[in-house]
């Protein structure tokens, strides 16, 4: 599974499904849906194994269906227009994240894109809020570590007091 073209309709359903609910069991999953259990198991599986759908968890790997290019950009904004300025970036579909920062810049967010044109697009829908004085955008090239939690939990179950015994 190297592109969009290989995702259909009923995929992308699917996958929104578990977005909206990661711990959705199979056969709501199929009534949601209207499909048969097994067809909703088989796709499941097949996402899964072309690593669509990350193995621990319901993490979507939105390179494997054609959004491959990950961008970092750090807005400078006018305070007062903070607020607007969020609800703003919430409104583009390409923005994952967004977090108030401290340092250089205001706002950092995560934004995907299928390819530089779609980014440029998505940089100008940006710098086109009421409050945005500017950007400066980083692209990533590969990602080496993916988001993670497993490590910190394990370290506070190892270090729980009265943790049950195994």
């Amino acid at each position: 599974m190297n592109s969009m073209s290989t995702i259909d309709a009923l995929d992308v359903k699917l996958l929104l499904e578990l977005i909206r609910d990661p711990r959705v069991q199979i056969s709501e999953l199929s009534d949601r849906l209207g499909i048969a259990r097994n067809t909703a198991q088989t796709r499941l599986s097949r996402l899964t194994r072309a690593g669509t759908i990350r193995s621990r968890g319901r993490e979507i790997d939105l390179g494997l269906i054609g959004y491959d290019v990950v961008a970092f950009v750090t807005v400078e904004v006018t305070h007062r227009e903070l607020d607007g300025v969020i609800t703003a970036l919430r409104r583009i579909d390409q923005v994952l994240e967004v977090y108030e920062i401290s340092g250089r810049g205001d706002i950092w967010c995560r934004l995907v894109s299928v390819d530089t044109h779609h980014l440029q697009s998505g940089l100008r829908s940006i710098l086109r809020i009421k409050g945005v004085i500017r950007t400066e955008t980083v692209l990533a090239l590969h990602e080496h570590i993916p988001y993670r939690a497993e490590p910190l939990l394990q370290r506070l179950a190892e270090s729980a007091p009265g943790r049950a015994a195994e």
